[in-house]
C-alpha cells in the first residue's frame, strides 16, 4: 500500500498519541480540531501503512513484583556478503530477551537491550546465543543499574512538595 502524504493534522496526531497512547478520540478531535471519525480513520490509515508500529506502556516491573536485571549488548559484526547488517539483526531480534537492537556508528556495529530474570539469565543468553552467532566478533556488556527515563517518560518517585531552603 503506497503510503499518503501527511499533513500537518497528521503529524500533530502522531506526536500527541506517542505522548498518550490512551488518549481517546473525542479529546484528541477536540485537540485537532477535527471530528472523532476523522481521527479515527487517520490512525486507521496509519496503522495500515505501518507509520503507528505497535502502541505499548511503561511498566515497572519491579513494583508489579516481577523485577529483572536490564542490560545494553554492544556487538561487533563481520557483515554478511550480499546482506550486510540485515541478516545478523534478523537472527538476533527474534530473540525474546532482546527488546530493542540498532545499528550504530562509532567502535561496535550493534546495540541492543536485554532483559533477563537474573544477572545469570543475561550472562548465559549472550555467552550461548549471541557470542557463538556466526559473524560475531565481539561483545561488550553493560549492565543498567538504575533507569531514570523511559520512551520519553521520566520516571521519578513521587514526593511530597520539597521545602527551597532560604536564609534572611
Amino acid at each position: 500500500m503506497p503510503v499518503r502524504l501527511m499533513d500537518e493534522k497528521d503529524r500533530m496526531l502522531l506526536k500527541l498519541i506517542e505522548e498518550d497512547c490512551r488518549t481517546s478520540y473525542a479529546v484528541l478531535a477536540d485537540m485537532l480540531d477535527l471530528d472523532e471519525d476523522g481521527v479515527e480513520k487517520r490512525i486507521r490509515r496509519m496503522e495500515e501503512e505501518g507509520i503507528i508500529r505497535n502502541y505499548s506502556a511503561c511498566i515497572d516491573w519491579e513494583k508489579a513484583g516481577d523485577g529483572h536485571v536490564a542490560a545494553i549488548l554492544e556487538l561487533k559484526v563481520t557483515p554478511e556478503r550480499d546482506f550486510g547488517y540485515d541478516k545478523i539483526a534478523e537472527r538476533i531480534a527474534h530473540h525474546n530477551q532482546v527488546r530493542s537492537l540498532r545499528l550504530i556508528s562509532g567502535a561496535y556495529d550493534f546495540s541492543m537491550l536485554v532483559y533477563g530474570k537474573d544477572i545469570h539469565e543475561v550472562t548465559r543468553f549472550v555467552s550461548e546465543q549471541i557470542a557463538p552467532m556466526e559473524h560475531i566478533k565481539e561483545t561488550a556488556t553493560i549492565l543498567i543499574m538504575k533507569t531514570y527515563k523511559e520512551n520519553g517518560y521520566e520516571i521519578f518517585e513521587k514526593k511530597g512538595r520539597e521545602r527551597l531552603p532560604y536564609s534572611f
